[in-house]
């Protein structure tokens, strides 16, 4: 069957592996990102009509309906699932906490997706069709980790909105899953040395980051028909961290 994914934050690291591996799936892709990258570009010379693209700033909340709906998915544009990846960190000590760089993280890892959400339910209730929510949460909610409690929240904030949401709407068809992700070698950790990144890899079974392949390909399967019974779970790709 063909489906058409609403993925955020195509424009590097996790979310364009999300996107090549759902391109892969003969899947399409409706990719969000406050820009067109290169690599998305690439993907779209390869794939064509099927890498679609529009530019968004999720920052800018009170636009999700007009912009990413009435413009980009319209009902007449059929949405089989949605992939909740975009994200921005704020990471310092909790007793440095600003409480206006909190919010800013908010609008973008909670309060976007959640109305992302919102419509995207509406629409797949509208063309009657089943849909799969899978939002990429993070180990960091489930295992301590120094100057991240800002960030775990907002991505604990979204385990416990899936599990309601999957609740609320099961019977419907529509389901919600988190795949809750390890430490990835992306742009979100760049900052880190090598000695911080090795620290964090001699916490994993496996020694090692996990691959955003293994985490797309996870995705992937949350989306797939094999997944028809899967709803209101917390998948872990996270090399054997928790």
């Amino acid at each position: 069957m063909s489906k058409n994914i609403l993925i955020t934050g195509v424009s590097q690291g996790l979310g364009l592996a999300i996107a090549r591996a759902v391109l892969d799936q003969g899947w399409t892709v409706s990719g969000v990102s406050r820009r067109l990258s290169g690599d998305y570009a690439a993907l779209q010379g390869q794939h064509g009509s099927r890498a679609r693209f529009h530019a968004f700033d999720l920052s800018r909340t009170d636009d999700v309906k007009a912009e990413l709906f009435d413009k980009f998915l319209p009902f007449e544009t059929p949405l089989h699932g949605y992939v909740n990846n975009a994200a921005v960190a704020y990471d310092d000590l909790v007793s440095n906490l600003e409480v206006n760089r909190l919010r800013a993280m908010y609008e973008v890892n909670v309060f976007a997706p959640m109305l992302i959400t919102k419509y995207a339910i509406r629409h797949m209730l509208f063309t009657r069709a089943a849909g799969a929510i899978v939002h990429i949460s993070s180990i960091s909610v489930h295992t301590g980790y120094k100057g991240l409690a800002m960030y775990a929240s907002t991505k604990g904030a979204l385990e416990a909105f899936s599990k309601n949401t999957a609740r609320e709407w099961g019977e419907r068809g529509i389901r919600s899953n988190c795949v809750v992700a390890g430490f990835m070698e992306t742009a979100m950790s760049g900052t880190l040395t090598a000695a911080q990144k090795e620290k964090i890899y001699q916490r994993t079974a496996l020694k090692r980051a996990t691959a955003p392949a293994s985490v797309a390909a996870a995705v992937c399967y949350l989306l797939g028909e094999g997944a028809a019974s899967v709803t209101g779970q917390n998948i872990v790709v996270d090399s054997g961290t928790i």
